[in-house]
């Protein structure tokens, strides 16, 4: 019995010392490895708890969401999604895309036009201006390669090396299919002024982005951008790149205003009272790009299924929604085609004008009539 006892023990301090190592690795890992980002300063803090949308030192939803998961209810969640095989999860075959060439996108200066390089990447020209909206050139949605699963689309409309100078980038939060380190590290020199919610311009210091261009903004304030109105709207969702900062740096929906056009995107968010306040406020908009993917029972208070994203374009007072946020990465446990088929059903028993554009194709504002096919499925 006493030797067993010993043994017991032995076996304790192997447990908790191996613990303690891996522990220790991810703490240095974190520290050290850049694509995990800054952290926000005490001082940062301190201007944070003026912000209505602050408390007990963590960005908070209007409502209580989302739900904190309990240890044994993270352990289920990790499971099922590494081990629930979802039939048709990713296309059987590498998707296609429209490209696209820099002396086309340098010399635009017509009519507004955007480009979606899939997810929810854009591309936005606007009074001869690029704008270029939650940026994600990146193979996978992790910090790491090995930790992801890769784009369904191995080639992109446009390298970022051959973009030409860029005025402005919105960025919607800090979630890695949204912030990516390394499009960012590409893109920053050719960047002008970067937008983000409170706290994400962190992480873009961080990465050797000069402070003077960065704007962080809180919901329902404003910036004018050379004739362009950027205003950072409220969204549902939450933020961390690792386990010790989550709600550490704001989420948000963005509106961009021209002297005659008004523009939506919603990043990342929940079905919630929002979409009608923002429609209120700064509708009616004549294009508006919804979330619409990456969806779950089990997270629903953070994303949209895709009825609630054709019901958001109504209650923005949207003239043209483009569902986004699906085609790109598989991080959901729905088929991948699954978003887009749900979503054009309930928008055409609302009678809501949409598009689902191919990755790369132009989608010009005004034009009479948009490309309708589905592409998808072929």
């Amino acid at each position: 019995m006493k030797r067993f006892k010993k043994y017991l023990k032995r076996m304790l301090w192997t447990i908790l010392a191996i613990v303690g190592v891996l522990i220790l690795v991810y703490f240095l890992f974190v520290s050290f490895y850049p694509s995990f980002g800054g952290d926000v300063s005490k001082e940062q803090k301190l201007e944070f708890a003026k912000s209505k949308n602050y408390k007990n030192g963590q960005f908070i939803n209007k409502k209580d969401v989302p739900k904190e998961l309990s240890f044994s209810e993270t352990l289920s969640l990790t499971r099922k999604f590494f081990f629930t095989k979802v039939p048709n999860g990713s296309p059987s075959k590498d998707i296609s895309v429209q490209k696209i060439d820099s002396s086309n996108i340098a010399n635009y200066k017509s009519d507004t036009r955007l480009i979606w390089f899939g997810h929810s990447s854009f591309l936005l020209q606007i009074d001869e201006k690029n704008i270029l909206i939650d940026p994600m050139f990146g193979k996978v949605a992790a910090p790491l390669d090995v930790l992801g699963a890769n784009r369904f689309n191995s080639e992109m409309p446009i390298a970022i090396e051959k973009l030409p100078k860029i005025d402005a980038v919105l960025i919607s939060h800090d979630h890695y299919d949204h912030l990516d380190y390394p499009s960012i590290k590409k893109l920053k020199d050719k960047v002008k002024i970067f937008y983000t919610p409170l706290g994400v311009g962190s992480h873009l210091e961080a990465w050797g982005i000069e402070k003077e261009r960065i704007i962080e903004l809180d919901w329902w304030e404003s910036e004018v951008f050379k004739d362009l109105q950027f205003v950072c709207t409220p969204a549902q969702h939450f933020s961390g790149r690792k386990f010790d900062n989550r709600q550490s740096t704001l989420w948000a929906s963005w509106v961009i205003k021209s002297k005659t056009e008004s523009l939506f995107f919603s990043g990342d968010s929940g079905y919630a009272p929002h979409f009608k306040e923002i429609g209120n406020v700064y509708g009616p908009f004549d294009f508006a790009m919804i979330e619409c993917g990456q969806y779950n029972e089990m997270w629903a208070d953070i994303h949209m299924f895709p009825e609630e994203t054709a019901k958001a374009g109504i209650d923005l007072k949207a003239k043209l929604v483009m569902p986004i946020h699906w085609g790109t990465f598989k991080l959901a446990l729905h088929d991948w085609t699954e978003p887009v088929r749900r979503f054009k059903i309930k928008a055409e028993e609302l009678q809501l004008s949409h598009i689902t554009p191919q990755i790369g194709e132009n989608i010009i504002l005004g034009a009479k009539e948009h490309d309708a096919s589905n592409w998808w499925q072929e």
